[in-house]
């Protein structure tokens, strides 16, 4: 796959459809890498007509690592002290930017999920100018204030890491099931061949941490979102676990007029038997965007 060098880091990438088509530009989770949104799923959303890019943020996946600089103190962090971050969500979102410079792109739509929704709401308050359309999906504007884990997601993603791929395995399957969807379980074969795959092209996290510190230092973004312009659509799981619905409730809130979509049933994550709805959904808020951008 491509790699961009962005803000004196590479960033792997790839895309799906063609350059002619507008750009719809997706943002991972913490410690979640690019294939977390599914090939067939960014099939779909090109088929809609976008040139759809997904790529792996700092620290994550097959780019750059941040770890040979300083780094945060973590229980300092998570006690209300970032000042040890090594990075906030405003350096994420110039990532994405810098991505979109490497591109050509000059305006794009933003699918952000989780932490990914924070970048994509960052990245339109500090580059209204870049955005076509936001589509923030299980986020928050201000997490984990809004929005907070349950004591169950919560316990789980800060366990100590397990030993070897077997062990890690294991414990990505857990945590999977810890914050999936309560309404749409999946099958074990298909959950650890996923988890396998995922953990098989990078198996490392000490990133995580980075990126943790990154989320809980980072300001409110909740009165900025009042000045955002284009059309807006948020995503939340009724059932999510990991980011509570108050935090996609309090986005959309945040947003002038800007829709929310919420999904009885579904925790963190988005559910293959639901792509056909999401998929319409976020290609509709695009189009919007399109539109307006006409107009």
């Amino acid at each position: 796959m491509p790699r961009a060098q962005v803000n004196g880091i590479e960033l792997e990438y790839d895309t799906f459809g063609t350059t002619d088509h507008p750009t719809l530009l997706m943002i991972m989770g913490l410690g979640s890498q690019m294939i977390a949104w599914d090939e067939r799923l960014c099939r779909l959303l090109a088929d809609e007509g976008f040139h759809v890019v997904r790529y792996d943020n700092r620290d994550a996946g097959l780019s750059t690592f941040l770890d040979t600089g300083p780094q945060p103190d973590l229980a300092a962090v998570l006690g209300g002290d970032g000042s040890s971050a090594t990075y906030l969500v405003t350096d994420l979102a110039g990532d994405a930017a810098g991505l979109l410079d490497a591109l050509g792109v000059e305006r794009a739509h933003l699918v952000g999920a989780s932490m990914g929704g924070m970048i994509a709401q960052q990245l339109v308050i500090d580059r209204p100018e870049r955005v076509l359309s936001l589509c923030s999906i299980m986020s928050s504007p201000d997490y984990p204030r809004v929005g907070p884990p349950s004591e169950e997601a919560w316990a789980v993603m800060t366990r100590p890491r397990a030993e070897g791929r077997e062990g890690a395995i294991e414990a990505n399957m857990a945590t999977a099931r810890a914050i999936g969807s309560p309404g749409y379980p999946r099958e074990e074969q298909e959950l650890r061949a996923w988890v396998s795959r995922v953990h098989d092209r990078s198996s490392r996290i000490d990133g995580i941490g980075r990126q943790l510190a990154a989320v809980y230092a980072s300001p409110d973004r909740t009165r900025a979102l009042a000045q955002v312009a284009v059309p807006t659509l948020v995503i939340h799981g009724e059932d999510d676990a990991l980011v509570d619905i108050s935090g996609g409730r309090a986005t959309a809130a945040a947003v002038p007029h800007a829709e929310l979509l919420t999904l009885p049933g579904v925790g963190h994550e988005l559910p293959e038997a639901l792509w056909p709805r999401i998929v319409a959904a976020i290609a509709a808020n695009a189009r919007a965007g399109e539109a307006l951008r006409a107009g």
